[in-house]
């Protein structure tokens, strides 16, 4: 224990994990709990910081963050007033910074998908990113699921779908950027395409389309008739 802060040396690593990697990759390449466990900083009762903030993202919506109740905050395992005024704090920040911002963006088509990846589309590094759906086409959650080397990204189905029950989203489509600029599926890309379209049967969520994105072109592959 650090005797001037009284933080746990132990959180205090585990907390810099996402912090390094926002400063090396970009807010960007965080999941929604690493970004909790940013605005937390250390642990609770014997639990790390990531533990907590994983809980939390399970338990809220993070895009309906402003019209969840303080009651709800706190009854969450690890949760406290403090950390419940952390959540909504932010929350109310971003809001006020983009208050015209569509809170659940509507995706009608795969040029919403090329909108919505702004943010990786000039990167030099593949990410790997799952937008979870409602019902009416409406994006519960978007999730940097795998950031891999200049050519490839290592996803299982597993880490596709984890974020799709937290949210019981009804549908999912996956998108991801080629650096080379070239937004051509590969073979690779096909084979994955296909497991977890397998999966996404046996769980009952399907997958509406996949989306390549380069700097200034995608290709889908629901246009390219692909998904099977």
């Amino acid at each position: 224990m650090d005797r001037e802060t009284g933080v746990l040396m132990h959180d205090v690593e585990e907390s810099e994990r996402p912090r390094e990697r926002l400063l090396e990759l970009g807010p960007a390449a965080l999941s929604d709990a690493d970004l909790v466990a940013l605005l937390f900083g250390s642990g609770s009762g014997g639990e790390g910081v990531l533990d907590v903030a994983g809980r939390v993202t399970r338990s809220v919506n993070l895009r309906r963050l402003q019209q969840t109740a303080v009651e709800d905050l706190l009854a969450i395992k690890g949760m406290g007033p403090a950390r419940a005024a952390q959540l909504l704090a932010a929350a109310e920040i971003g809001r006020r910074l983009w208050p015209e911002a569509d809170p659940i963006p509507l995706v009608r088509g795969p040029e919403k998908i090329f909108e919505l990846t702004a943010d990786i589309r000039r990167s030099n590094r593949e990410h790997f990113v799952g937008f979870y759906l409602n019902s009416r086409n409406q994006v519960l959650r978007r999730e940097i699921i795998s950031i891999g080397s200049l050519n490839a990204s290592i996803v299982h189905p597993r880490e596709v779908f984890i974020p799709a029950l937290a949210v019981s989203a009804a549908s999912l489509i996956l998108a991801h950027n080629h650096p080379s600029g070239d937004p051509s599926p590969s073979e690779e890309d096909l084979a994955i395409t296909r497991r977890i379209t397998e999966s996404g049967r046996l769980l009952g969520i399907e997958l509406l389309d996949h989306v390549v994105v380069a700097r200034d072109a995608y290709t889908s592959f629901k246009e390219r008739r692909l998904l099977r």
